[in-house]
């Protein structure tokens, strides 16, 4: 489904309203306490932006969060959004019960195996991710945390590169360039 259809874009508002209620009270851990619903966002828009028109990828990067951060279950976003988004939504999502050094390992060993549509939504969250951390950082991260997660999200990369040069390009740039962007 295209998102310059009708059903496309009904799709889409859609997601973005009830994302954005489901992470209304969130923010980020920066400075300025930015509402969460800023990170979705800015996930679509770099799926956008790299040419991607695909709804079910837009709807779902607007959705990525809200099973791991606000409790929505899979049955839920089916009912909502249809089985396609919640499986996509599901295939990215991490499972918040496992220690956090284990969740990351994880990432890096199922990412070879992720759908080409789960591949790029992951890309696009990596990236929006490395952008935040390097120029506004959640409080109290040291620099070495911070090379440390833009090479988690590297080591993840190598596994998913290849569906959308643009989206490749635009993290390859941002990890390459990362000394010098952290601010």
């Amino acid at each position: 489904m295209n998102i310059r259809t009708e059903a496309g874009l009904t799709l889409y508002f859609n997601a973005l309203a009830f994302s954005s209620a489901a992470h209304k009270r969130q923010r980020r851990k920066n400075k300025d306490a930015t509402p969460y619903i800023n990170h979705p966002v800015q996930v679509s828009t770099i799926l956008f932006n790299a040419g991607e028109r695909d709804a079910i990828l837009l709807a779902s990067a607007l959705l990525h969060d809200v099973t791991e951060d606000c409790g929505v279950s899979k049955a839920q976003l089916a009912k909502l959004f249809g089985a396609e988004v919640a499986d996509l939504v599901e295939e990215v999502s991490d499972d918040k019960s496992l220690d956090k050094a284990v969740r990351k390992q994880l990432q890096i060993e199922h990412a070879a195996t992720l759908s080409p549509r789960a591949k790029k939504l992951k890309l696009a969250d990596k990236i929006a991710n490395v952008i935040d951390v390097l120029r506004e950082a959640p409080e109290g991260w040291s620099l070495d945390r911070r090379l440390d997660y833009t090479d988690h999200a590297h080591a993840v990369f190598n596994k998913i590169k290849g569906q959308n040069r643009k989206l490749d390009r635009q993290f390859s740039e941002l990890y390459t360039r990362r000394h010098e962007l952290i601010m």
